[in-house]
């Protein structure tokens, strides 16, 4: 884990579609298809971290508890849909928050990429 102390000054990445990306995420409660996902971490913290994760086809659940994320999808298409029934259509672009507390579903139609930055919260 890096800190701003022993960590490089900028971390830059040329092209984060080509970007390998080398640790698997596991899923939950998935309902179709047998989606996989993948991520490669660019930076972390005590505080935050940031990185590029990649999804392909299915549906799953997806939650967000003890920090919030702000994400920007960089390829695919996909709707995700809160737990009080709020869709957002995701395509290449749109940017999306999830909050501390957000629970809901991902159904991921084509491969989805996205660039993220989690913080974490005070427990």
């Amino acid at each position: 884990m890096s800190t701003p102390t022993d960590g490089p000054a900028l971390v830059a990445n040329p092209d984060l579609l080509t970007l390998e990306l080398k640790t698997a995420h596991e899923l939950d409660d998935v309902r179709e298809g047998e989606p996989q996902a993948f991520y490669t971490e660019l930076y972390s913290d005590d505080v935050a971290e940031t990185g590029v994760w990649e999804v392909t086809p299915g549906e799953f659940a997806g939650d967000k508890f003890g920090a919030s994320e702000v994400m920007l999808v960089l390829k695919g298409e996909a709707t995700i849909t809160s737990e009080d029934g709020t869709t957002i259509e995701l395509r290449p672009g749109v940017s999306f928050v999830t909050p501390d507390g957000w629970r809901g579903r991902w159904k991921v139609r084509e491969t989805v990429r996205k660039m993220y930055v989690i913080w974490k919260h005070a427990a």
